[in-house]
């Protein structure tokens, strides 16, 4: 049967099996294509099974269910517009070409040591942050900040990749950020630890590093089994983001499926200088670029389904 023969409903319903990039590429192929790439069939499948309970406990969130005028304008409003969730506290977004789920934890969602004494950290509003606050480190010798998430509320069967959202103040005058390493650490539960070690400075590279700052992690304990991925030191050091903030790469896990498990984050500084300067506004947990291999098998599932080969189409 040719594809302009097929029922709209048909195809939108074996749309909704492959990716949201998928359907951008495919409503190019004809006119049925694209008409059926609006439909709620196609755009309700790529949203979070869980998306209302998310957006429920968020004034915004709330809002947005109420307003969307359909499933694929829903779908886009939170691929540009992080929502704050959780009393503010952390920021929902959809990755665009997956729809996975993107999280943010705010400053003030992570625990960090001396982080309720003014005297070594203030409490600012700052106009580049999705959160109505961001921690400034005024003066520490002692490092040290610590982050929990549950993995359900990350897509599942997922690789992710955290990153620590920071910048550097322009008022105050950073000491103690250049020249040491600094030892970063994740763990799902029961699993062994991966350490590694990153840079505050831009312009080093880990063949510059002394490694004699290593430090062993006793919080996290060791076991045979691990989805975090280790991998060797490499120097990670501060990139753009491209939103007025900087980021460090901390590490990859992979979440699985029907499996809440606790993830814990660490960013540890034990050197012996005074730091000052530094600006957080937190630990932001996407898919992992590149790491997504369901497409292809997502594609030949609705052929299956149509009973077709499709012609490659133009790219997303």
């Amino acid at each position: 049967m040719p594809l302009n023969d097929l029922p709209e409903g048909c195809i939108a319903n074996a749309l909704s099996f492959t990716t949201p990039q998928d359907v951008g590429r495919l409503s190019v192929v004809s006119p049925i294509f694209m008409s059926a790439a609006v439909s709620d069939v196609v755009w309700e499948r790529f949203l979070p099974r869980d998306l209302e309970s998310i957006l429920s406990t968020s004034p915004d969130g709330s809002r947005l269910l109420a307003s969307a005028a359909s499933k694929k304008e829903l779908y886009f409003s939170l691929c540009e517009n992080p929502v704050l969730v959780d009393n503010g506290r952390k920021s929902f977004s959809l990755e665009k070409k997956s729809g996975k789920k993107c999280c943010r934890l705010s400053a003030r969602d992570l625990l960090i040591t001396w982080g309720d004494a003014p005297r070594y950290w203030s409490w600012n509003s700052d106009p580049a942050s999705r959160f109505p606050e961001v921690a400034e480190l005024i003066s520490v010798c002692w490092l040290e900040i610590r982050a929990k998430i549950n993995t359900s509320m990350l897509s599942p069967t997922t690789l992710h990749t955290a990153y620590l959202v920071l910048k550097f103040s322009r008022e105050t005058y950073c000491d103690g950020l250049d020249d040491q390493p600094v030892e970063v650490a994740m763990k799902l539960d029961g699993e062994e630890s991966c350490t590694r070690t990153v840079s505050w400075n831009a312009e080093r590279r880990w063949g510059q590093v002394s490694r004699n700052a290593r430090w062993s992690f006793a919080f996290f304990s060791s076991s045979s089994r691990r989805s975090v991925l280790t991998r060797e030191s490499d120097g990670h050091y501060p990139q753009e983001r491209g939103d007025g903030w900087l980021e460090i790469e901390l590490g990859e896990f992979l979440t699985k499926e029907g499996k809440d498990e606790e993830l814990e984050m660490r960013v540890f500084d034990s050197s012996s200088h005074w730091k000052r300067g530094l600006i957080v506004e937190g630990i932001e947990i996407r898919p992992k670029q590149g790491a997504r291999g369901a497409g292809r098998s997502r594609m030949h599932r609705m052929e299956f389904i149509l009973g077709v080969g499709m012609q490659k189409p133009t790219s997303f």
